[in-house]
């Protein structure tokens, strides 16, 4: 792809809509050339959210992790994340939310849980996972785990969500999951792209049948109709273990795509960086497109007003920060 196509296709789905803060940004800046970056944090971090009162469900062991921040259509900031190790039942995960006047705003205000699982639509007890919201128009969309899956809600206003169900009512809209090989399949994410027959949505996800973690993508045209699945990053030096391929998320910068891949939460987290210019190939088994290397779990980015902002967890495992990203050109001599 040229930079002039590259610029095209971010300005066409600025001016229509498609483009969420945390999927896409312009190339200004860039060179005229793809121009080969490498992710920096700037700090200092900030603390947005905390380990939240759940009631009844709480529990001493609870965990905010894998999260969705998004502004909604009344300009408030809104964060979803999974709470793991609850007292909900089942696999113990449930869905909180906090909202914000600023983006930067420190200690967003909590406002209660967001989403539980339902049976009734096929989700596994206490077995969501990993929102991510991304806006079509005057639509949100919101791809999450239901635990075998994944699945879609919509909402018309970025704060209330209702979940899409297809003719069997079920939420789910595709996994990776066989009968006698599950494979938990989750953390999916969702890039728009523009194509020769109009956007496609590429969506980013993990799973690890048999116990082997890769980064699978899937290509959709509605968000509802998804195409065959493909691996598109799996070993190398993050591994190829069940939680290799933790949290993946995809954004276009300067020509290329770079992918952020979680191997570690916790004090010791890690996060790897590959950088390619065909967003359907990270390396299969090697390191070929491996870029950086960050000090965080589960990130993601929000652009916005010009800036890259870098969201992820406190090393704590007790909340969510947020600090400015950076993009630095490499010197010639280290470049592809």
């Amino acid at each position: 792809m040229t930079l002039s196509r590259f610029a095209r296709h971010v300005v066409l789905l600025v001016v229509a809509g498609l483009a969420g803060p945390s999927l896409f940004d312009s190339a200004r800046g860039c060179a005229g050339e793809i121009e080969p970056l490498v992710p920096q944090i700037e700090g200092p971090w900030w603390k947005i959210a905390g380990n939240p009162d759940l009631g009844e469900q709480s529990d001493p062991k609870q965990q905010p992790v894998d999260f969705a921040i998004w502004q909604a259509n009344d300009g408030t900031w809104q964060l979803w994340s999974c709470i793991r190790h609850t007292r909900c039942g089942g696999r113990t995960r449930l869905f909180y939310r906090w909202e914000a006047k600023e983006l930067t705003d420190s200690n967003w205000r909590p406002c209660g849980v967001a989403m539980t699982a339902d049976e009734r639509f096929g989700e596994a007890p206490g077995g969501l996972q990993a929102p991510h919201v991304i806006r079509t128009g005057d639509t949100w969309q919101m791809l999450y785990g239901n635990w075998h899956g994944i699945a879609l809600a919509r909402s018309s206003d970025g704060k209330q969500f209702h979940r899409v169900l297809d003719n069997a009512g079920t939420s789910q809209v595709f996994t990776e999951d066989r009968p006698d090989v599950p494979a938990n399949t989750r953390d999916a994410m969702v890039l728009p792209i523009e194509s020769a027959d109009g956007v496609k949505y590429y969506c980013y996800y993990t799973a690890h049948p048999n116990k082997r973690g890769a980064v699978y993508l899937r290509v959709s045209k509605d968000l509802k109709h998804w195409g065959e699945s493909k691996i598109v990053a799996r070993g190398g030096r993050a591994g190829d273990g069940p939680y290799a391929a933790e949290c993946p998320h995809v954004v276009a910068r300067c020509g290329a795509y770079y992918l952020f891949r979680t191997q570690r939460y916790g004090k010791n987290a890690q996060t790897l960086v590959y950088r390619s210019t065909d967003p359907t190939d990270f390396g299969i088994d090697d390191d070929r497109y491996l870029a950086a290397e960050l000090p965080v779990a589960a990130p993601e980015i929000i652009h916005f007003n010009g800036t890259d902002y870098l969201a992820a967890l406190l090393p704590t495992l007790d909340g969510i920060q947020m600090a400015k990203l950076r993009w630095e050109k490499l010197p010639p001599t280290k470049r592809d």
